[in-house]
């Protein structure tokens, strides 16, 4: 393997080249986690954010960075799910199961998004984030949700792929 050059590093996001490549790769983080939340009622919790490299509010699955606070520098991957979960929806997992680990645009970042689902949730805040992130928290019957993702889409929403991801992995796994 070739050697890596910085072409440029900022406070969150990096670009590098390796041999003719060029790449983007967070400086500060190891990898991406994400959750799915799953009720006992069979409900899926989603979130709502807006982002600013799309210049859009986009429906997600809790996600978050592994490794990028001081404070949870060694966090496991697992941990680190549920600690976004529960930043970002108030909702604490009894049981968080490993979905699937994929390259997250290998094109373009070597980052690996680690998916998980969490059942047997309780409760604990109104989540929303932290730090100003201003998340909107849904909790959507999983009968009714191809109808809130189309409705929110017809808003002039995004709608991320790894709802979708998450979903069939959890579908796969008895989960739904």
């Amino acid at each position: 393997m070739s050697e890596i050059e910085v072409l440029h590093e900022g406070a969150y996001l990096g670009l590098y080249k390796r041999g003719h490549w060029e790449f983007a790769q967070r400086p500060n983080a190891s990898s991406c986690v994400t959750i799915l939340p799953i009720t006992d009622a069979g409900e899926i919790i989603l979130v709502e954010q807006f982002r600013i490299p799309t210049q859009s509010r986009v429906i997600e699955v809790p996600a978050g960075l592994v490794g990028d606070e001081p404070e949870f520098k060694g966090e496991t991957i697992a941990d680190s799910a549920a600690r976004e979960l529960l930043e970002e929806t108030g909702y604490c997992a009894g049981k968080i199961t490993e979905l699937i680990a994929s390259p997250t645009s290998a094109g373009m970042t070597p980052e690996i998004t680690h998916m998980f689902a969490a059942t047997e949730l309780s409760k604990v805040h109104a989540g929303g984030g932290v730090d100003g992130e201003n998340i909107t928290v849904h909790v959507i019957p999983f009968t009714e949700l191809d109808t809130f993702l189309s409705q929110k889409q017809s808003e002039g929403y995004d709608i991320d792929f790894k709802i979708h991801a998450s979903l069939y992995k959890a579908q796969e796994l008895g989960l739904l």
